[in-house]
């Protein structure tokens, strides 16, 4: 966490100085920076501690002074003080798709822009189309992106999310007393995005974990304290609440600040007619109290069975609770390969020995090395040279590392007219084909879904990757018809994805189960372009959940040789 939130600030400075049209030196030296902490696989506050920091490429005496100060005080002066020299509106642009510093500098100087507000009021205005790079085509990207991030607005992508809980919970746990802290809200019925992290503790002083927690380390603002609840605001708008409560009560307490509304509106509902009474303190009779201790104890005294938090979004769940038909849905124990990675052969960061060996401490069975295909040029795609220099690589690493197979794969693109990047003959050597598009998002949907249908249609083409092509708050799906596209991957066998990153999560949970009626398969992706990404296959894992997907809808349950029988 330490890293990414370092990174975080460097990269965000970055894009202060190139909003201030400094030298690009300065730009680049300040995403150096970011690239080398975000691309660390240990602790950066070991590094500092041991004087290895200035070892990593990027990082000077005076980055690491200001990596120091922030593992100390939680802040670097130079980034407050950057901040303050551009209007506090600028930041927010830049979450938007198709604005860059540059042009979001370029907005403010030429035309004074310095807000979200200001830039709708104007986005269509002669001066701003005249302005260079500007135009109808650039106004509408704009205009896309602004629809995309207003549509997750004030939330936070799951990764973040995960990551600050994290944070968060291994403070709490270092009080004195602490017995159990536990994720609630939306986060832990997974969510694709977040509001806010809503945290419940138990065991101690409830003082103590409140004092604590209001006083941890990255805390910018304290929203509001109490005597057993609190909400505060880490970096510039990440809120996290915290609720203490009993032990006697925990697990009413955390059904209830689960969620999610409609769920619980369900429960309370069915309780009443049992002439009950659920509330966060408890399931009671009269004033008797009949469980609140686990949450599996009070779904037992209600007559149903305890419903998986990802379910609990009132979609069919209290039906299958009650009548037993609740399916037996994936976990992560189920995995034994990720079926998209990518390597430094085009625009990943780890050699593919680097990945076999992650794979196999994952415990994984097989991975599936995925580069991008020729025509990506901006990705360094594969040429078909490449791509056969890339097998004889694999090859090697096969016959050195043990106890794990790479099956040679790659991410091909699906060309404007519907074809697949490279030739039958060159697809046929492989053992997986993924294929998915990367240009052409403006399409019609009719042109956009016939490109997809025509894929699939190719007999080497296994999978699709992320389908709607959408990137969280930055990019709207494309205008794709994914009923006509789920039939014609039921009716050509030709699994989808559900790309785990967590801009992506494409599939998504309400596609997955769909999809999944539909008899398609699904796989799993993570999309890393690290090994230090491969973590991502956790949310593929809970958003499938999120989508009552049981293992044999997943081809990434399947041993090897299954695989290869399913894929055929």
């Amino acid at each position: 966490m330490k890293n990414r939130e370092i990174a975080h600030l460097f990269e965000s400075q970055a894009d202060i100085l190139e909003i201030q049209d400094a030298n690009q030196f300065r730009v680049n030296a300040y995403r150096r920076v970011a690239r080398a902490l975000e691309e660390l696989t240990v602790d950066v506050a070991g590094l500092v501690e041991s004087g290895e920091i200035t070892g990593i490429p990027g990082i000077g005496k005076g980055t690491a002074a200001a990596i120091s100060e922030y593992l100390e005080t939680g802040m670097i002066g130079s980034y407050e003080q950057a901040k303050t020299e551009i209007p506090k509106g600028l930041l927010e642009l830049l979450a938007i798709s198709g604005l860059g510093p540059k042009t979001v500098g370029l907005l403010w100087r030429e035309l004074n822009i310095r807000s979200l507000k200001e830039l709708k009021q104007r986005l269509h205005g002669e001066k701003l189309l005249a302005l260079p790079g500007m135009g109808e085509k650039k106004v509408e990207r704009i205009q896309a992106g602004i629809r995309a991030y207003e549509s997750g607005a004030g939330r936070m992508l799951i990764g973040t999310a995960l990551s600050l809980a994290e944070m968060v919970r291994a403070e709490l746990q270092k009080v004195p007393g602490v017995t159990e802290v536990g994720a609630a809200g939306s986060l832990r019925r997974w969510k694709e995005t977040i509001g806010d992290v809503d945290l419940l503790v138990t065991g101690g002083s409830p003082e103590t974990a409140i004092e604590a927690f209001t006083s941890m380390p990255g805390v910018r603002e304290v929203l509001a304290s109490g005597s057993t609840k609190a909400s505060v605001r880490i970096e510039e708008a990440l809120q996290v609440d915290l609720r203490v409560v009993s032990k006697n009560e925990w697990g009413a307490a955390l059904m209830y600040f689960t969620g999610s509304k409609e769920h619980n509106v369900r429960l309370r509902a069915l309780a009443r007619e049992r002439d009950l009474k659920l509330n966060e303190y408890g399931l009671f009779r009269g004033d008797k109290k009949l469980s609140s201790r686990t949450e599996r104890a009070v779904y037992r005294k209600l007559g149903m069975a305890w419903v998986p938090p990802e379910l609990r979004e009132d979609r069919g769940e209290i039906e299958a609770a009650l009548n037993g038909t609740l399916p037996r849905l994936v976990e992560m124990e189920d995995i034994r390969g990720d079926l998209h990675m990518h390597s430094v052969w085009s625009d990943g960061g780890s050699t593919i020995e680097e990945v076999a060996r992650a794979a196999r401490e994952r415990g994984y069975e097989y991975v599936i090395m995925s580069d991008h295909s020729r025509s990506l040029k901006i990705a360094n795609g594969l040429s078909i040279e490449r791509l056969e220099q890339q097998a004889l690589e694999i090859d090697d690493v096969n016959r050195r590392v043990r106890g794990i197979r790479v099956l040679k794969g790659t991410e091909a693109d699906i060309l404007s007219d519907g074809s697949v990047d490279y030739p039958d003959e060159v697809l046929e050597r492989l053992d997986v084909v993924i294929a998915s598009i990367h240009s052409g998002f403006q399409q019609s949907s009719d042109r956009i879904t016939g490109r997809i249908i025509s894929a699939m249609e190719n007999p080497h083409v296994d999978i699709i990757g992320h389908p709607t092509g959408r990137l969280i708050g930055r990019r709207e799906a494309y205008r794709v018809d994914m009923e006509r596209v789920m039939k014609a991957a039921a009716e050509t066998g030709t699994a989808l994805e559900i790309n785990c990153h967590d801009e992506r999560i494409d599939l998504n949970d309400v596609h997955a189960r769909r999809a999944a009626e539909m008899g398609v398969k699904l796989s799993l992706g993570t999309d890393s372009h690290d090994v230090s990404q491969m973590w991502a296959i956790t949310i593929g894992v809970h958003t499938a959940r999120r989508g009552w997907l049981s293992p044999e809808s997943i081809l990434n349950t399947l041993t090897i040789e299954a695989l290869f029988s399913a894929l055929s």
